[in-house]
């Protein structure tokens, strides 16, 4: 009777390590996974504060350039493409295709901002007009904050990508669904090096 004490005992003290673990690692998952799309929430505010701005800076540019009605329509074209409203649902985030979909309609408007930034190169009365100084500014600093945004989601989506990886946490995620983030990654022609003339 008392060996069969001991081996009760065992038993639940067995059973009660094991759930503790398997506690530990899906309470971690969870917290980790939530950390992902609080970050992707926070890199979607960016590109909306961005989509915001772009027709205030297209009006303001139209008025001195009215003549480069190409450039105008294909931030329009970018811009109707992003959809005008950027929110995505999170599952976005684990179907690698869709992300690298998303992620290429902004690039594409990031593009063509700057083939808008770089036609008012042309327009000095443009570049001394304040309403237009103000919103280039506010512009610049959003393109700095996207960056920093997904920078850190990139950081967070690896934190999360190596935990429900590594062993025996693999078992315990895929048992529970948890799937790997998509990472964000630099557009094809951030790869070569931009020509400079003089």
């Amino acid at each position: 009777m008392k060996k069969g004490l001991i081996i009760a005992a065992v038993a639940v003290v067995v059973v009660i390590g094991i759930y503790s673990s398997f506690k530990g690692s899906y309470n971690r998952m969870v917290a980790l996974d939530e950390g992902v799309n609080a970050q992707w929430a926070q890199v979607q505010n960016q590109y909306q504060r961005r989509m915001d701005l772009i027709p205030n800076l297209v009006s303001t540019v139209k008025g001195y350039a009215a003549h480069e009605s190409g450039v105008f329509t294909q931030v329009s074209e970018a811009r109707a493409a992003a959809g005008g409203v950027v929110t995505v649902d999170r599952s976005v985030l684990e179907d690698e295709a869709a992300f690298k979909r998303y992620q290429q309609v902004q690039d594409s408007l990031g593009a063509s901002l700057q083939r808008l930034l770089a036609v008012t190169e042309n327009y000095p009365e443009l570049k001394a007009n304040q309403n237009f100084l103000a919103l280039q500014d506010q512009l610049e600093g959003t393109e700095n904050r996207i960056a920093v945004e997904r920078k850190r989601f990139n950081d967070l989506a690896q934190n999360y990508n190596t935990y429900i990886r590594q062993f025996p946490r693999a078992i315990i995620a895929n048992m529970s669904g948890f799937r790997a983030k998509a990472y964000f990654e630099a557009s094809a022609q951030a790869q070569s090096a931009p020509v400079v003339q003089f």
